[in-house]
């Protein structure tokens, strides 16, 4: 391209002036970026299979008749209630190492809890629960603890058939709760627990052992003044070490909210006493 003064002819032989250059360059810049950004987001959509239905964030599969039991779900975090109650519930069990630890300090104190059984455990150490799950409930919290947001529908659907199947055997009773690992929440996991006609538990309290590494009463003393009417609390009977705290903080965290005038129920109980709202299983 030849220059004239402040301008510039173009390929064509028309002149091209210095603003209309500097544009140009700036469009160009632009579309590397936007493009760069386009790759970015395309390669996101894709990892997730998006937009494809019956994907990890389709709630919907394929275009004909959906198969969703009782047609609405329930995703529950807390329930609204001025009683004092609290659901307490374990994850990611069951394990020799801390199930029943956990079991044994639950039978001193008379507590029910539910338990969000991972289906390979149970399957693996149904020994441990047999027999010792009179008055708590169980649920569903997949079969081998993959994240399942990931998951496309049929997979999701798969993954928790198997886990229920495990858990119906071993606990003599059948799960209608689920709570996915991680509490990640995809369209898969929402297909899935309406088709096996479950309510989504998720929690409002978690156990928070990290800051209280060496101090199971320091620990408890935090999760009991954090405890409000109609918490449902997270816990765990596996899990790396520093978990313990709060296994062994457990009688003190049981002591602690009773003194404060909470009685312990398992989630389904603590549902059905509040007014919230209810579909689905």
């Amino acid at each position: 391209m030849a220059r004239d003064g402040g301008e510039t002819t173009g390929p064509g032989g028309g002149r091209w002036g210095r603003r209309r250059v500097l544009g140009g360059g700036a469009l160009l810049a632009g579309g590397i970026t936007l493009g760069a950004v386009g790759m970015s987001q395309g390669t996101s959509l894709a990892d997730r299979h998006l937009p494809l239905s019956g994907g990890p964030a389709s709630a919907t599969v394929g275009n004909r008749r959906q198969d969703v039991g009782a047609g609405g779900l329930q995703v529950v975090w807390h329930a609204p209630t001025t009683e004092r109650l609290v659901a307490l519930t374990f994850d990611d069990g069951p394990l020799p190492r801390w199930t029943p630890t956990v079991l044994d300090t639950l039978e001193r104190h008379a507590v029910p809890a539910t338990f969000f059984l991972v289906g390979a455990r149970v399957r693996r150490h149904a020994d441990l629960i047999r027999g010792r799950l009179a008055r708590h409930e169980v649920g569903n919290h997949s079969w081998r603890h993959r994240d399942l947001a990931r998951l496309a529908a049929a997979e999701v659907h798969d993954d928790l058939r198997r886990s229920h199947e495990a858990i119906a055997e071993a606990a003599g009773v059948a799960p209608r709760l689920t709570r996915p690992p991680y509490g990640h929440l995809g369209g898969g996991v929402l297909h899935a627990a309406v088709r096996l006609d479950y309510r989504v538990v998720l929690w409002s309290l978690q156990m928070v052992e990290g800051e209280f590494p060496d101090d199971p009463a320091g620990h408890a003393r935090r999760i009991v003044a954090d405890v409000v009417p109609g918490t449902i609390l997270l816990a765990h009977d596996a899990g790396p070490e520093n978990r313990q705290v709060a296994v062994r903080g457990l009688d003190a965290m049981i002591t602690g909210l009773r003194a404060r005038g909470y009685t312990f129920v398992t989630v389904s109980q603590l549902l059905s006493r509040t007014s919230g709202p209810r579909a689905g299983g």
